[in-house]
């Protein structure tokens, strides 16, 4: 059986109460600074910064300096241990993966959040010390599946991910999710020179959607 009852580490439990985790993912993070300005200011305090962007490292180590320490910033796309130790050594304050690695979760120095799809992969990312459990890709699942694997394990803390909208936020969560993983529909090209207005608007949108979901 999985225990409902265990603590939180401090990160996740700021990840958990933001609701959303904002994946920040562009050629170059150069606009990341600015784009977790508004996230921040609208209500979202959890932020991922992808290895996958050019720059990412620096990106992250800065927004660490920039943002306050109760926001949580973290770094995903980790698939090796040289990956998890630079962003360990750049700030990060928890990992994200695609994949499951179960001797990175065990190792790891801060939170790590693996990507599963299946209830075996769940559990071993469970059992491996995961404390939240990323469901990827989660739009091809939908939230029955995320209601189903509940049942068995009604302790373990999952994050959908991938192909998550705005408009399903509210869905997720009221399906059992602890938090959602939002990427491209958050984020759009805000990071890229698109607007930050429009960025600003998306984001109050989905923090207005945590907490109709959780009144």
């Amino acid at each position: 059986m999985t225990d409902d009852s265990a603590p939180l580490d401090a990160v996740t439990a700021a990840v958990v109460h933001s609701g959303i985790l904002a994946i920040m993912r562009a050629p170059t993070a150069d606009g990341f600074a600015a784009v977790a300005d508004v996230l921040v200011g609208a209500g979202i305090t959890a932020l991922e910064v992808t290895l996958t962007s050019h720059g990412a490292l620096d990106a992250l180590a800065g927004l660490r300096r920039q943002l306050p320490s109760w926001v949580a910033v973290g770094a995903g796309t980790v698939l090796s241990a040289d990956d998890a130790k630079a962003a360990v050594d750049a700030g990060a304050g928890f990992l994200v993966s695609p994949v499951i690695d179960t001797g990175l979760v065990s190792a790891s120095a801060v939170p790590f959040y693996p990507g599963t799809q299946t209830p075996t992969e769940i559990f071993a990312a469970y059992r491996a010390g995961a404390p939240l459990i990323k469901l990827f890709p989660a739009a091809g699942l939908g939230t029955d599946y995320l209601k189903n694997v509940h049942g068995p394990l009604p302790g373990v803390k999952i994050m959908p991910t991938g192909g998550v909208t705005i408009e399903d936020v509210a869905d997720w969560l009221i399906a059992g999710a602890s938090a959602v993983g939002l990427g491209g529909p958050l984020i759009g090209d805000a990071a890229s020179g698109g607007s930050l207005v429009a960025l600003a608007a998306r984001a109050r949108h989905a923090v207005s959607a945590v907490a109709f979901a959780r009144s």
